[in-house]
């Protein structure tokens, strides 16, 4: 596959793992593209290290999709609860106070 085409794949699977996690959606489209970007690369990678994949079979293969989407909803998943941790409530005895 070219570049265009796996650009093409993360964004899409970056949309479709925004859909599948759950919870408020902190980030905006930009960042969600690239961790679709990054999932899609990072989901072709696993598949072909732990199931011993040949490569990624295509654009129009359905586990080329699930690799991305599933890399993607990782991503998405990881960076969720890092940013919740940064913004979060502050918890503890000291809460409240300035």
């Amino acid at each position: 596959m070219g570049i265009i085409a796996w650009i093409i794949l993360g964004l899409v699977a970056g949309l479709v793992a925004r859909s599948l996690v759950p919870g408020k959606d902190s980030q905006g489209l930009i960042i969600t593209f690239v961790l679709g970007v990054a999932g899609a690369l990072l989901g072709g990678f696993v598949a072909t290290q732990v199931f011993h994949v040949k490569g990624i079979q295509g654009f129009f293969n359905l586990s080329t999709w699930v690799c991305a989407i599933l890399g993607a909803a990782v991503l998405l998943v990881g960076y969720n609860l890092v940013t919740r941790r940064r913004s979060g409530r502050r918890s503890g005895r000291w809460a409240g106070r300035r």
